[in-house]
Parts: C-alpha cells; structure tokens; sequence
C-alpha cells in the first residue's frame, strides 16, 4: 500500500524533529548555538550557557535592577512559609518584582537548614524555582564561616593556607563544597533541570574585613582558592555556575587585576560600591569604577555588573534614585545592579512603602535604561 502525500509530510517531520533533539547540545531550536557560548565551565549546562547569552543580550539594551533576599523578607514583614504569593518591598512600590534576585549561602557548609540571615535553605529553593519559571536571574554570595576558628566571615584570622590543597582544614573544606554542591544541584526547575547560578564567591577580597581577603590573605592564596574551589564543585558535579569575580570600590585597574584568577576561570566581572561617603563622592566612584571594569570586560569578552550597592544613609536622601545611582550607572553598559537587603528601619538598602526615597524610586524605575521582572523575557531567549 502506497504511502499518501499526508503520511509522508509527517514521516519527514519526525525525522526533522527528532534530528533537532539529537543536536539540541549543538544548536537549539531558537537558534543558539551553545558550542559558541564559552564559559569557564566546559561542560556548563545548556541552560547555564543561556543564561550567559541572555545576561549579554540584557547589557545592551538595559539595566536590571536586582535585590538581595528581595522575596525573604522586608521592612516590616517575612514571608509567610504557606503562601505561595511572591511579595517584595520592591514590588508593593513599583507593581513590579527585581529581575535580579540575591542570595546567600553562608552556613550551607555547616549543615544548617537556616542562611546566616535566617532564610530557610528550603524556602530559598522553593522561591528560586518560580523566580527562574518568571525569567528572573539568581546570584549567590557565600559569607562561610572561618575554617580555622570556627568564627564568622568577619573573623580576620588568615585561614586560606588551611583550606587550599595540602592544608590542615583540606578534608572539612572539601565537606563544605560537597554540601554547597549538593544545595546548587537541588535547585530544580518544574521540568527537574538544574537552574543556573550566578556564583559569587570570596567577594571584595580587596578588603581586609573577611577573613579571605585584603591583609589576610596573599593574591596567589586566594586565586588558587578560587580555582581549587571550582575544581571541588565540578568534581560534585556542578556544572550551573556563571561564576562573578567582584571587589570592593578600587581605585585602578591594578588594584582591580591584583586577586584576579584569570579569564579562564571567571564569567562576569563586578564590582562592590556604596556611599561610605558623601554622594557626590559616590556617583564619581561607581561611574569610574563601571569605567575600568568595562575596559577589562570588553578585552576578555564578559559581561559585568555592579554586583553590590546601595544607600548607607538610611531615611536621609529623598532623590537618591535619580540624582545620585542613576548618574554612576547611566549608559554604562552594566548588565545589572543589586541593591542589598532590606532587613529593618535600621538597616537597608533600597526602598519600601512609605520610605524617604520612595516616590523617586518610582521615577527611576520608569527610566527606559532600568528594566524590572515584567520586562526582561522581552530582551532575553527562552
């Protein structure tokens, strides 16, 4: 019996189809070709690769504005572990969630089922899973205890030696990666995939405040910490990290370059900057320091950002948006910008209902160059 016309379109169809499932690792239906998008992870996910793309693409044409623990917690308020409704000061102001949303990890290592923030690691998943379903982009920081006191990341005991290969805390650290490892592979979108992570690890290492960086540590310690840490992580398997390489406010390329692992080992550049002093002083700080990161992402080929800000002058500036942080930032070409936690009256960084700032968040965020959560899928690939 001879085939009809109909039959064998759809015959031809299946052959097509099941071609493009075959090479979905080379190239996706949208057209990517992942074998093009180079990351430090060579055997990086797909979707890490995406998001890479997608956090470049972002850099174009805008700036997303980002919040730690955005979802968590606010001024006022927690989230409440029954309720599947995402609230965040940032949304009550302007109806609408960051695109980038900030975590730590600090106390995975230990075992806790709480961040030293008191955010459950299980709510942190849970929140992580319906932020990436809406297009949003996840990065994580990591305030780990000091391997050799047992003290905070604020304990400036020099402790790299000990953890680096060959050292006294080497089997406790490679038990720290491991239980990081296994938390960044729980983290599973609703079709089981691992979601992909910005890293940041080890951060302003430029100051002397952790107990990795600044006077505590020597630059060659900490970049082969680093590297022996990313090697742990892929060991475990972990192949979802972008990883970000970000030092406090630096004052040249030199002091930029002096911790740096190399290319080869770093996916997005940053930088750490908030208003220690007077906001003048600020917005020259963040728009030459945006200027030197630029220059170095544009040689080596990354995107960066600036990773960590916000105002330390709680409840003082009214125009704080538009007159000082949007200056430092403007056409800078920074794929991003997150703000830090808004934990009490105290202590905060962004804005929230009824704060000083809030009616001139509201015009910042209309801005064309800031783009929130409701925006983002229009410039990036699914």
């Amino acid at each position: 019996m001879k085939s009809t016309p109909g039959i064998k379109d759809f015959i031809k169809y299946l052959i097509v189809l099941s071609l493009l499932v075959q090479n979905v690792g080379c190239k996706s239906i949208s057209g990517i070709d992942y074998n093009a998008i180079k990351v430090s992870d060579i055997q990086a996910t797909n979707s890490t690769k995406l998001l890479y793309h997608n956090i470049q693409r972002i850099s174009r044409k805008a700036i997303a504005f980002g919040h730690q623990d955005a979802t968590a917690y606010g001024i006022g308020w927690k989230h409440d572990e029954n309720s599947e409704v995402l609230k965040s000061d940032i949304k009550k102001v302007v109806g609408a969630l960051p695109v980038v949303h900030g975590y730590d990890i600090g106390h995975i290592e230990l075992g806790k089922v709480h961040n030293l923030d008191t955010v459950s690691f299980d709510l942190m998943r849970n929140h992580i899973q319906k932020l990436y379903d809406k297009g949003a982009i996840i990065t994580m920081s990591w305030h780990l205890d000091n391997p050799v006191t047992g003290g905070s990341s604020w304990d400036k005991t020099p402790a790299v030696p000990a953890v680096l290969e060959g050292g006294e805390q080497r089997d406790m650290y490679v038990l720290w990666v491991k239980r990081l490892a296994e938390f960044f592979n729980s983290l599973k979108d609703k079709q089981g995939n691992v979601i992909p992570i910005v890293f940041r690890p080890f951060h302003e290492m430029n100051g002397s405040w952790f107990w990795w960086g600044g006077d505590n540590v020597s630059p060659e310690d900490y970049k082969q910490l680093w590297k022996e840490t990313q090697q742990l992580l892929k060991e475990n398997n972990v192949h979802s990290l972008l990883y970000a390489y970000s030092p406090n406010t630096i004052g040249s390329e030199e002091e930029f370059e002096k911790y740096y692992p190399g290319d080869d080992f770093v996916d997005i550049l940053g930088v750490d900057i908030y208003n220690h002093s007077c906001n003048e002083a600020f917005t020259k700080d963040v728009k030459r320091n945006l200027e030197i990161v630029k220059e170095k992402a544009l040689l080596a080929n990354k995107p960066f950002a600036l990773t960590e800000t916000g105002n330390n002058n709680f409840g003082e500036d009214p125009l704080w948006w538009t007159q000082t942080l949007y200056p430092g930032i403007k056409d800078s070409g920074a794929a991003w910008m997150l703000l830090w936690r808004n934990a009490r009256p105290s202590h905060y960084f962004s804005t929230y209902p009824g704060e000083i700032s809030e009616e001139n968040f509201k015009e910042f965020a209309e801005l064309e160059e800031i783009i929130f959560l409701d925006e983002v899928k229009e410039l990036t690939t699914n």
